[in-house]
């Protein structure tokens, strides 16, 4: 039997002072899957994967990660094994050039120089930010940081993958070429679940899409 890699159990969430965004809500997540999460804006989407990711804690119910309660894990040891991708993404950029901001967590791993000049060198290729390297990352365009911090979340090989609205700010060509990747770590079995209005995108990708609606599943279907 396949056990799923992250499981909600009748969790509910809402922010101080706020309506519930999240109310009784059971999910599971498989490796194996890839998991498209659709609906309205304010529907619940962005706060799910926060909370799948550790960043929120539910009020109510619990996150079950790899068979672990996430209630006695760390963030970062949770980000150890969920790389997730903010829908805004200047909120995860920090470092003083891009290709620093891709080699910072490989450093803090321990990795060789020569792994980190590697991996980095090939994350720079694939999402075209050679001739970025050096620059500023506040500086960059919408699309350019969202290539930079989707480059930044993958170097680290993450066991799944959340991404919130990863093909904004990106042209056509760019998209086709983020759809390449994601189907690329599909393949090597990293799991994944991807928070999209990205319609095209979703129907090359997903293998199970799930839609929200007040903060509730309302439709589930592989």
């Amino acid at each position: 039997m396949i056990e799923p890699y992250i499981e909600l159990d009748d969790v509910s969430f809402a922010y101080e002072r706020c309506a519930p965004v999240i109310g009784g809500l059971s999910l599971k997540l498989y490796k194996e899957q890839f998991t498209a999460i659709t609906g309205p804006n304010g529907s619940g989407k962005t706060t799910l994967g926060k909370i799948m990711t550790g960043i929120l804690r539910p009020q109510k119910g619990c996150v079950i990660i790899c068979g672990r309660d996430s209630a006695g894990m760390k963030l970062g040891e949770i980000g150890q094994r969920i790389g997730y991708l903010f829908q805004n993404p200047g909120l995860q950029i920090f470092a003083p050039s891009v290709q620093e901001e891709i080699s910072f967590a490989l450093g803090l791993k321990g990795c060789s120089k020569e792994e980190i000049d590697s991996r980095v060198s090939r994350s720079l290729r694939d999402f075209d930010l050679t001739n970025l390297s050096d620059a500023f990352p506040f500086k960059l365009s919408r699309g350019e940081k969202q290539r930079l911090a989707i480059a930044a979340v993958l170097v680290n090989k993450p066991d799944f993958l959340i991404l919130d609205e990863p093909t904004t700010g990106l042209d056509m060509e760019r998209r086709r070429a983020l759809s390449d990747i994601l189907l690329g770590l599909k393949e090597k079995g990293i799991g994944m679940a991807v928070i999209s209005h990205d319609r095209v995108f979703i129907d090359r990708l997903a293998d199970r899409t799930i839609k929200m609606h007040g903060g509730e599943i309302v439709e589930d279907r592989t």
